[in-house]
């Protein structure tokens, strides 16, 4: 599947249930923090991931991917273009299924790496936007709702 394929965004919005948000930061006004606000109310399992942070949105937070003692299924990261490579060769490493570098973040050669190692790749879209465009339901609902 090819990045930002519609279909592979809506899987991963779907069937992800653990996040590891790699440069989420513990202030309420950087991207990352309500990005992940909004997921982890949404029901979705947030762990993050910033050497500079102990503890963010309630959960402990771990320096690096390999430190995280639990599956993760979708690595989504906040960090410059430049440093993405490495970052989406742990998320190979550790078993992750997904990446998803959030809006603004570029790597084409981080996105064919992954796509090489079978994991689904979104590149340059912001995951909360997805979310809601998708309408999907929270975690914490039923999904006997409607269909339009």
């Amino acid at each position: 599947m090819r990045v930002n394929d519609p279909e592979v965004i809506r899987r991963i919005l779907q069937q992800a249930r653990t996040i590891a948000v790699v440069g989420l930061s513990s202030k309420p006004t950087r991207p990352s923090y309500g990005v992940a606000r909004y997921l982890q109310a949404e029901g979705y399992r947030i762990i993050p991931v910033n050497p500079n942070e102990a503890r963010v949105l309630g959960e402990r937070a771990y320096a690096r991917l390999s430190e995280v003692p639990e599956r993760i299924d979708v690595v989504t990261i906040f960090r410059r273009s430049d440093a993405v490579l490495p970052i989406v060769e742990e998320a190979i490493r550790i078993g992750a299924w997904a990446v998803w570098m959030q809006e603004g973040v570029v790597n084409e050669e981080a996105a064919r790496r992954a796509r090489e190692a079978g994991l689904l790749v979104v590149m340059n879209r912001c995951m909360l936007k997805e979310h809601r465009k998708l309408a999907m339901p929270s975690r914490g609902e039923t999904a006997l709702r409607p269909h339009a």
